[in-house]
């Protein structure tokens, strides 16, 4: 692997994804960093020995530049990387929100982008990273992102056109699963549980359904009704889950974080 490869505004996911690029056999020396803070990337060279550099530093030697600021960030960045930019460049955008027009419209004519969406279990190799193609990437430029963002979990190639639903679903989406967590855990204690006793519960039959739906090939019903026995506990349980409206409420928000995606990309911050 001996494409130079910068992750600008090198945060947690930034850094989550440099240390998986390492351990999947990109040479340290490869991989260049900016971060706001010069404190920041001299702990990020210490830690996985890869080279700091300013944003115009990157723009000019690394082969692929991913960007991970917060959306509200990119347009300043860009305006600081565009001078410096060549159109033989792979530009990766990591913001929510933002279509890969923004930025082929501050770049040179004919900069390759591609837009990812990844989530948080970056941070344990078990990331959902969605991507799409800009008007001048290629598929060797999707291919290379995937080879990048695989290193820390799997990847989904989707239309552009389908980001924003991602972004609601599996962007957002481990926070929903830590939301479940927390009301169960309180559910477990209103029961009689201690806390660490509920949490543990909770936690390893999450681990235990995600481990069969993803192995299994059931239906998510399915795997539901083997649980659900006639007259059993699991059948008032989810008859209190529908009378309160849960699925419909799932629903809802799901279809908020969608609309919020899209007030992103209009530039609503």
């Amino acid at each position: 692997m001996t494409q130079k490869v910068a992750v600008l505004g090198t945060g947690k996911i930034g850094e989550a994804l440099l240390s998986g690029m390492i351990r999947a056999g990109w040479d340290p020396a490869d991989l260049l960093v900016t971060a706001r803070r010069l404190e920041r990337a001299k702990e990020l060279q210490e830690r996985h020995g890869v080279t700091p550099v300013t944003n115009a530093e990157a723009a000019k030697s690394a082969d692929t530049l991913i960007l991970t600021v917060k959306p509200q960030d990119m347009g300043t960045l860009l305006d600081e990387l565009a001078p410096h930019v060549p159109t033989d460049r792979l530009v990766i955008s990591g913001a929510a929100g933002i279509p890969t027009s923004f930025f082929e419209e501050r770049l040179a004519q004919g900069t390759p982008v591609v837009r990812v969406m990844t989530n948080t279990p970056a941070l344990v190799d078990e990331a959902m990273s969605v991507i799409s193609a800009g008007s001048h990437a290629t598929a060797e430029h999707l291919a290379h992102a995937e080879e990048i963002f695989g290193a820390v979990g799997k990847t989904l190639r989707v239309p552009e056109s389908q980001q924003d639903a991602c972004t609601a679903l599996s962007g957002s989406g481990p926070a929903y699963f830590f939301y479940l967590v927390e009301a169960m855990t309180d559910a477990g204690i209103l029961l009689g549980l201690p806390r660490d006793k509920a949490h543990d519960l909770i936690v390893q039959s999450a681990i235990g359904a995600a481990v069969m739906l993803r192995d299994s090939g059931e239906h998510p019903v399915k795997l539901r009704e083997n649980v659900t026995s006639p007259a059993g506990t699991t059948i008032n349980a989810i008859r209190e889950l529908e009378n309160h409206g849960v699925r419909a409420a799932l629903i809802a928000a799901l279809e908020a974080a969608r609309d919020r995606s899209r007030e992103l990309a209009s530039g609503n911050s």
